[in-house]
């Protein structure tokens, strides 16, 4: 039986009405269940506001009026945190606020106990790694129990999995602050929390921005590209397997994705996934996802020869001096050197930078820079 991805070309004129043609397309009332909350599940790479690193505020409220019009009116919106994101940063930054306020929809913090409290859970599935990586027991939030969850990621390529869409969208809200125990078994977590997922939750569905993307050592620091493109999907594996194909990799060489078409979690294989809509079977951007900083640290500690002193390093307070060396790298030296630079002549050129600026208010933008290259 094939997957169903649907994709559709976007402008920003008519971006709301194609989100909601699109999720109509992926036959999102199959994948999540009548009368249940639905969560939705922003992405908040970096809490500041870099084209292709974040859901977009269209993005997020077309997603939100295709529920609302299919009878999901019970949405609620879960934030996490992470070493290098502040999520009230983010959410006031990427113009979400406006959007909760207009649709009147509650947001929750995963860290916020009075939002929701980390409960010990035993899975059915057999765990690859989770289990071993957190032996005294896999806690994810209560709240997340019986409810759908609407994820929606980027297009974008990723320094530790070379793309990240879907899948990777449950990492933060369903492992705590100690999740970067986990980043040297990164595929096999992502197919862990892809069961973990199958078991909690109502529904399941995933609407992917790519109306600009992300080239480059992401899921922050890239090159954004436009695309014109919007995908869904109620197959998790199957919406990264088509984005990866469109970004030029082959997806069943993504051990993340493989892994969880081997395991019948969903479709990697693209010639078993029905593209509805768009024809972008053809793509092939060419992104290479290249090293920062950032990510050659991380080569060395998570996968290469200082594997071993994990232990000593990130589950002792020294992981301290890595948090502060990487928000000391993106916030004080990537963001105001370089990539407020991108932000601000992706907002002056680009359409979608254009309709971004009408998403008010929010936080000042930072002071100007010269322009910077958006690639076409």
């Amino acid at each position: 039986m094939k997957a169903r991805v649907s994709v559709v070309r976007c402008t920003p004129e008519t971006v709301l009405q194609d989100v909601d043609r699109l999720c109509g397309l992926a036959e999102v009332e199959k994948h999540l269940a009548p009368g249940k909350t639905t969560i939705l599940k922003d992405n908040i790479s970096w809490h500041f506001p870099f084209p292709g690193a974040n859901t977009t505020p269209w993005q997020l409220e077309g997603t939100v009026q295709a529920l609302k019009n299919r009878g999901y009116t019970d949405q609620v919106c879960v934030q996490n945190k992470t070493v290098v994101t502040n999520a009230f940063k983010g959410e006031d930054l990427n113009k979400y606020l406006p959007i909760f306020g207009k649709y009147k929809i509650p947001v929750l913090y995963n860290f916020k106990p009075q939002d929701m409290t980390w409960v010990p859970f035993k899975p059915k599935a057999k765990m690859r790694v989770l289990d071993r990586i957190f032996p005294h027991g896999i806690h994810i939030p209560d709240y997340f129990f019986g409810k759908n969850i609407v994820h929606l990621p980027t297009v974008k390529c990723h320094i530790y999995t070379t793309t990240t869409g879907a899948m990777k969208n449950a990492f933060g809200g369903l492992l705590a602050t100690h999740r970067h125990y986990t980043h040297s078994w990164i595929h096999e977590t992502l197919v862990d929390l892809l069961h973990v997922q199958k078991e909690i939750h109502t529904g399941l569905f995933a609407v992917m921005d790519g109306t600009t993307c992300g080239d480059g050592p992401g899921p922050r620091t890239m090159r954004p590209v436009r695309k014109d493109l919007m995908l869904a999907s109620g197959d998790q594996v199957a919406i990264d397997a088509v984005a990866a194909k469109m970004m030029g990799f082959d997806p069943m060489q993504l051990p993340f994705i493989r892994i969880a078409h081997d395991e019948g979690l969903g479709v990697g294989n693209p010639a078993d996934i029905e593209l509805i809509g768009e024809d972008v079977s053809k793509e092939n951007w060419h992104f290479e996802v290249g090293d920062n900083l950032a990510s050659m640290v991380g080569d060395v500690m998570w996968f290469g020869p200082l594997k071993w002193a994990q232990k000593l390093f990130f589950h002792t307070p020294l992981v301290h001096l890595f948090v502060f060396g990487s928000e000391a790298y993106h916030d004080w030296f990537r963001w105001p050197v370089k990539d407020s630079k991108i932000f601000e002549n992706w907002l002056a050129t680009s359409p979608w930078g254009r309709l971004f600026s009408t998403y008010d208010p929010v936080t000042p933008a930072p002071a100007s820079h010269a322009p910077a290259e958006v690639r076409t």
